[in-house]
């Protein structure tokens, strides 16, 4: 098992960060709002959006002193307020090595330092059993499925609908 780290994101990761993610198997688990292709330009402004937010809620995942992918969330709000929503990818060539597992673990810890937050929720495409897997390690549980809820490269795909609660507030 690699050593994972979340870092904040820093203008230096651009290049790595579109190399990363200029791929079409990553384009395809994600939503519609991710560039493809995706350039240095579309990192930079990535990492120009998400280094203003306070608190930091979008991190560079490391591993094996390289970077690997990246995972954050999105609070949600008014009657909402409780819930946060996670979202991550991983570099394809790192797929398998437990990256994913561990970066969510990490994000959860940085979530209940806030104390704001007591229901976690992911979103996952029916084809991406892989990220299913890595909810079930950390104990989220399937809540329910949207029925052909997206169109994902003209398909009409099921949302999984994956939560986790965390202790009160």
């Amino acid at each position: 098992m690699l050593p994972v780290t979340l870092k904040i994101w820093h203008k230096t990761d651009a290049a790595a960060l579109a190399v990363i993610a200029n791929n079409r198997n990553i384009f395809n688990q994600v939503r519609d709002s991710f560039p493809q292709p995706y350039t240095v330009t579309d990192a930079l402004k990535w990492i120009e959006i998400h280094g203003s937010k306070n608190p930091y809620q979008n991190y560079a995942i490391w591993a094996d002193d390289q970077l690997v992918g990246s995972i954050g969330f999105v609070p949600q709000e008014h009657e909402r307020r409780h819930v946060a929503e996670i979202g991550y990818f991983i570099g394809e060539a790192y797929w398998g090595k437990g990256i994913a597992t561990t970066a969510i673990q990490q994000l959860l810890a940085l979530i209940e330092q806030e104390k704001k937050y007591s229901r976690i929720e992911a979103y996952v495409f029916s084809k991406n059993t892989a990220s299913m897997k890595v909810l079930q390690r950390n104990k989220f549980y399937l809540e329910g499925i949207q029925h052909k809820a997206a169109i994902k490269n003209n398909v009409m795909l099921d949302i999984y609908i994956w939560v986790k609660f965390l202790e009160s507030k």
